[in-house]
């Protein structure tokens, strides 16, 4: 993220710790913190997921959701969704009403709106901040400088290639019943052909909970992240006997040596022990405790 989007993501990432713990704190369940604090960030245009997501090849936003429970391993997801305003509310529908665990396109957004969820237009979720990013990236791509999403510099900057493409949302919480839960949403990569599916929404990827384990959130480039099935791998260290901080180091440490992969990962386990690493050039996190809160932006130089 540039220098002048850090405010904005420490204030979204504070609204988001808000709305979770706020219902953490009146007794709700790890589920319902994770859904609120996702759904915040989806409606803020800082992030991307839900409106202001990056665009698609041909100008369009394409989302990807995924929230599960811990404690029985009930979970729901949607991808591809062009017309659901906040994707983590319809896995949560997923999840609550559905025997099958994963939807994609027309078909989720169906199933959303026969359980009561309106549809918009996806116009609705562009804004002109990301078309004019789209352009910039396709007239690169003419002028023969290739893509740079995934390999750019370390230093990159919004509109300057590198990895600046990655803003992916994502939440764990611990409720008072002792259940974990894990939740993440995107609108994927820019520029990114219609039909990719991302790490975020797929189980043991971009995002997995496990009471007997720990709950894991993670963003970045999908491609390495899916391919090393990364979510489970660092939660099966914490079931091993790891501590969350020393997991998600060796997760992203894991992902970058194996594959030369980029990304983040927040990681939180039964017992109210927490990690988060990262080795993009920043990551904005927060996390609330009954001690208080903590937010930021860290800068991996």
């Amino acid at each position: 993220m540039p220098d002048d989007a850090i405010v904005a993501h420490e204030n979204g990432i504070a609204n988001a710790l808000a709305a979770g713990y706020g219902l953490l704190e009146r007794g709700a369940s790890a589920v319902d913190a994770v859904e609120a604090a996702v759904a915040v960030m989806e409606d803020d245009e800082t992030f991307d997921a839900g409106r202001g997501s990056f665009l698609t090849q041909d100008g369009r936003v394409q989302m990807d959701a995924l929230l599960m429970n811990g404690e029985n391993l009930r979970t729901g997801g949607v991808a591809c969704v062009e017309r659901i305003r906040n994707p983590i509310h319809a896995a949560r529908l997923v999840l609550d009403h559905s025997p099958h665990v994963y939807f994609v396109g027309t078909g989720a957004e169906r199933f959303a709106r026969q359980h009561g969820m309106a549809l918009c237009d996806n116009m609705e979720l562009v804004i002109p901040r990301e078309q004019e990013r789209l352009y910039r990236a396709q007239a690169d791509e003419r002028a023969g400088l290739g893509d740079t999403t995934f390999s750019g510099p370390l230093d990159g900057v919004a509109g300057g290639g590198g990895m600046d493409s990655h803003d992916t949302v994502g939440a764990v919480a611990l409720d008072a019943q002792g259940n974990i839960a894990a939740g993440t949403s995107t609108g994927g990569t820019l520029n990114k052909a219609p039909g990719r599916v991302g790490d975020s929404s797929l189980i043991g990827c971009g995002c997995y909970a496990d009471n007997l384990s720990a709950a894991v959130s993670l963003t970045g480039w999908g491609e390495p992240i899916m391919k090393l099935v990364l979510g489970k791998w660092a939660v099966d260290r914490v079931a091993a006997g790891a501590s969350p901080e020393a997991a998600a180091q060796e997760a992203i440490a894991y992902l970058f040596d194996r594959l030369g992969g980029h990304g983040g990962i927040i990681l939180l386990g039964p017992d109210g022990r927490f990690g988060l690493a990262h080795n993009t050039p920043r990551m904005a996190w927060g996390v609330q405790t009954p001690a208080g809160a903590q937010l930021g932006v860290t800068r991996n130089l």
